[in-house]
């Protein structure tokens, strides 16, 4: 018997609104709310355990334009608050950190500058996810537009002992199509990796959230998935998220 994963309703913000972005393309991008603060709400009172927020502008300037806009919601919900986007410094993570955000995520720096990553991991114990964005098998940075040339099993597991939170992985093919997770690549880390992993794109409806909950039957479970388009989109209510995510 499993005790489902933990589902991480997103939140993308660009400038103080709810956007998503096709496949990261900042061109193909959908407004979907002027109140993040409120849509985090929902999310809350839907009994979601977690939220996790991207700073998209910070993610492509490294300009925090959306702190206070992470601020109000994390004082908003009263349950943990992930986020990532444009964290590349210690400066940038204390920030999020005293504005009342329980995780923060690292991406591209990590990669950069591994010894940071490893830094901050240990300065703040529970409160650091590394964040791996690929493209098929290849690691792509700084916001999707360059791959780095290193796979993901090689990246990871040179990692895998920093002490990270968790683990969250995009595969960004699929990432805002809706047609279904890269379950083979969760799979894949699973089997390798002793780090806490929580799946990201790809998400179009409760039979894909049922497909990662059932990863752990054969291995151990995935702790989590981040949903967002299909929830705005209106392909699957938080109701029915929260309930996938569960399922036995």
């Amino acid at each position: 018997m499993m005790a489902g994963m933990d589902l991480y309703p997103a939140i993308d913000l660009r400038g103080g609104r709810c956007v998503r972005l096709y496949q990261g393309d900042f061109a193909q991008e959908t407004v979907y709310g002027d109140d993040p603060v409120a849509q985090a709400r929902v999310f809350a009172d839907a009994g979601s355990g977690w939220i996790h927020v991207v700073d998209l502008d910070a993610a492509r300037t490294g300009e925090p334009v959306n702190r206070p806009v992470i601020a109000a919601i994390a004082g908003a919900v009263g349950i943990p608050v992930q986020t990532g986007g444009g964290v590349r410094d210690d400066a940038a993570a204390d920030a999020l950190i005293e504005a009342g955000v329980a995780r923060v995520v690292v991406g591209t720096a990590a990669l950069d500058d591994p010894d940071w990553a490893r830094s901050l991991a240990a300065r703040y114990p529970g409160q650091v996810a590394l964040g791996l964005d690929v493209r098929g098998r290849e690691v792509a940075v700084r916001g999707w537009v360059e791959g780095s040339g290193r796979q993901i099993a090689d990246v990871a597991a040179e990692l895998d002992d920093a002490g990270f939170a968790a683990l969250i992985v995009t595969q960004i093919d699929v990432d805002g199509v809706g047609t279904g997770p890269d379950l083979d690549l969760y799979a894949e880390l699973l089997d390798t990796l002793e780090t806490d992993l929580i799946a990201s794109g790809g998400v179009g409806g409760v039979e894909h959230l049922r497909a990662l909950a059932a990863l752990g039957q054969q291995s151990r479970p995935l702790v989590g998935a981040i949903v967002g388009k299909a929830l705005y989109e209106g392909h699957l209510t938080i109701d029915e998220a929260l309930a996938a995510a569960q399922a036995e």
